[in-house]
């Protein structure tokens, strides 16, 4: 059967040592996952159970582009974070069994309109205006689990035009990626293509037109965003 309209290609990504892309399915994101960060937002740690958005994978791009700034904010905040690929389906998955779902890791930004989230917030509506913004979904290439070995003290950071914002570890994750895994998959029959980004550390900041962002962490192929002029 023919479809009345083309169809874009899927989203994808690049894989380390791999002539294969991995290709986007589904974007999940972890919120307040560092406490730091949930401090500067004002908002206590809710340690009883993560919580979730989502961005679409039409708004992926990947490291080194050029995205414009985007329409209906005046407050367009980066966010460095630890994006795991799924490589294996889980459902229902033990937190002693989840890491064997890892396919790879990569570096993230969930770029966000802050005033949008902050504003909805407030008005105990969806954040989606906020954060499911076109291309503010970066990727950098992928590592394989095995390559990247275990999730550690790698330092994550962030700068922009050079300057330090975001410095911080992966010890710091309030929620752990198996944890993380395990909650999920109580809600969602996970599936290669889905992407977990992990949440932010302290230090998000708005960006303007111009800004060259640049972030990495420990073991993993940096990234990299110019904010282009207003769309």
């Amino acid at each position: 059967m023919s479809h009345l309209f083309d169809i874009p290609p899927i989203p994808s990504i690049p894989v380390k040592g791999e002539a294969g892309t991995y290709p986007i399915r589904r974007i999940f994101c972890v919120g307040r996952n560092y406490a730091a960060h949930a401090a500067e937002m004002g908002i206590e740690v809710d340690r009883e159970k993560p919580f979730y958005f989502t961005k679409s994978p039409a708004s992926a791009i990947l490291t080194g582009a050029t995205a414009p700034y985007p329409p209906g904010t005046g407050n367009y905040h980066h966010e460095m974070e630890l994006a795991v690929a799924i490589g294996a389906p889980a459902f229902k998955v033990a937190v002693a069994d989840a890491m064997s779902r890892v396919y790879a890791y990569g570096c993230a930004l969930d770029m966000t309109r802050r005033d949008l989230q902050l504003s909805e917030r407030a008005h105990q509506r969806p954040w989606d205006l906020g954060k499911d913004v076109e291309n503010s979904a970066v990727f950098a290439p992928l590592t394989k689990a095995a390559e990247f070995g275990a999730i550690a003290s790698q330092r994550i950071h962030l700068a922009v035009n050079g300057e330090v914002r975001q410095d911080a570890t992966l010890t710091e994750l309030i929620w752990s990626v198996p944890e993380i895994i395990s909650h999920l998959s109580g809600f969602y029959h996970l599936q290669p293509g889905d992407l977990i980004m992990t949440g932010t550390p302290a230090g998000v900041g708005a960006v303007l037109p111009g800004d060259v962002i640049t972030g990495g962490i420990d073991g993993l192929d940096p990234i990299s965003l110019t904010i282009g002029a207003a769309a």
